[in-house]
This record gives structure tokens, sequence and C-alpha cells, in this order.
């Protein structure tokens, strides 16, 4: 009956810490999230802010879901998209997702 039997052995105090290396993986870890996950995301926040607080009438912007077109109007959260001849798409202007180069779209047309 030796295999239901359980021996406990008391561990060794030691020096009283275990040091200074689970401070530096918490450094560690802090320094990971920052510079792979925070600071990426905050540079494409900066960048969008930018795209809509200069977005002007004429610039030829693509959505989130990947369409193209030339802004016609500007309102408060709604930003109008001409994407073929006379068709207008309302779009918010959360979901405008790059600004392209003047003549891009003219360029697909040829």
């Amino acid at each position: 009956m030796d295999w239901i039997e359980t021996v406990a052995y008391a561990q060794d105090g030691g020096a009283g810490g275990a040091g200074l290396f689970p401070l530096l993986m918490i450094v560690g870890l802090i320094a990971m999230f920052y510079f792979l996950v925070w600071r990426p995301n905050a540079k494409v926040r900066k960048e969008k802010t930018e795209l809509i607080t200069n977005l002007s009438v004429g610039d030829e912007v693509i959505t989130v879901g990947g369409i193209m077109g030339v802004v016609t109007k500007i309102e408060e959260d709604i930003v109008r998209v001409r994407i073929a001849n006379k068709v207008e798409i309302p779009v918010q202007k959360g979901a405008l997702n790059a600004s392209l180069p003047k003549g891009t779209l003219k360029s697909l047309d040829e």
C-alpha cells in the first residue's frame, strides 16, 4: 500500500526572495506590449485623425470596404463620395481608410 502514501518535504527557505528576475520579466512584457501593440495603434489612429481633419472636396479616397471615389460634399459626420457618373453614396467619416493621390481614379478609367 505504499503507492497510496505521498511524501511531503518542506521547502528550503532560501535567501528570502526570488531576486530581480520577476521584476525584469514584468518590465520586459510591458515594453513588448508598448512596442508591439500600443505604439502602432496610436500611429494608425493619428494618421486616420489627420485624414479626416484634412479632408476636402475633390479628394480621392478609399473606404474600409474598398470602395474608391471622389469626395463631393462634407457634412458633420457624413461624406458624400462619387463612385461613378451620377452615383453618390453617403459614407461615415470613420469608414474612410486612406486618401489616394490626385489622378488615381482617372488613370484607372483609361
